[in-house]
């Protein structure tokens, strides 16, 4: 009879223990489907923002032409955005956001940290708006869906795999500093063949730290945390995962993209 009791026990404490896990694991698929989601509909933003601005910027009709950039005839918008001072600020728009939303995400509502990510991808889409003028339209779609699959599948390796990604991410993180100092000195050589190294390396470095943030943006989850909490971790990993999407394209554009007559 002890015998009986001790193996119904045994199998009752693993029937809760694998509840557990399913809930834990449920509620894991759940965070980071709500990461996913918020990462794609800022890419939305992203690329809608990006086309109306190309829209509205490039003259169709030689009447609305106000400037020529090389072959392309602009609007007088066209003319606002990137012949204006206005161009600076379009430029470092996302790099503030970036800051703030950094800096500020835990004083902030779950909502506005939200809000914020949005208008932090609009003002994206507004500064790549640019790359429509330089590239075929061809060139970017097929970037675009390179890019998409890499990310797929190197975001599905960091969330599955059970090795410790942690070493790996502080390398490539003295990578990234590494890069962006190499590419504030390129400004003033303007060397196109170190800028080809540049995008290889940045291909490269954003490639590892999709893996390594997807680990990263997991071990975030606690089944304790609140919608406050929960939600403003998961508009962190999806700026995390976006910022690594959007190098990975640019870059991959440089080295790829065809540019227009």
């Amino acid at each position: 009879m002890s015998d009986f009791d001790r193996n119904a026990g045994a199998r009752w404490g693993q029937s809760v223990a694998q509840a557990g896990r399913a809930e834990i694991d449920q509620g894991l698929r759940s965070f980071m489907l709500g990461v996913y989601n918020n990462m794609v509909i800022g890419l939305a933003i992203t690329g809608l923002v990006a086309l109306g601005a190309n829209m509205l910027a490039v003259a169709t009709d030689p009447s609305q032409v106000a400037a020529q950039m090389g072959k392309i005839g602009l609007t007088s918008f066209g003319v606002a955005i990137y012949g204006s001072p206005l161009k600076w600020l379009i430029i470092f728009a996302p790099l503030a956001f970036v800051l703030f939303i950094s800096f500020r995400i835990e004083k902030v509502s779950a909502t506005t940290a939200r809000m914020l990510f949005f208008a932090f991808s609009a003002a994206m889409g507004l500064s790549m708006s640019t790359l429509l003028l330089v590239y075929t339209g061809t060139s970017v779609a097929r970037a675009f869906f390179v890019t998409a699959a890499a990310f797929g599948a190197l975001s599905l390796y960091g969330y599955t795999t059970k090795r410790d990604l942690s070493p790996i991410g502080s390398f490539l993180i003295m990578g990234l500093f590494g890069l962006i100092i190499a590419s504030v000195v390129n400004l003033f050589v303007q060397s196109t063949a170190f800028q080809f190294g540049l995008s290889i390396l940045s291909v490269l470095i954003f490639s590892g730290l999709t893996a390594w943030d997807t680990q990263a943006i997991k071990e975030m989850y606690y089944e304790s945390d609140g919608y406050e909490v929960a939600t403003k971790k998961s508009v962190n990993g999806a700026l995390r995962l976006y910022l690594d999407f959007i190098n990975i394209f640019q870059s991959l554009l440089m080295l790829t993209g065809s540019r227009n007559n």
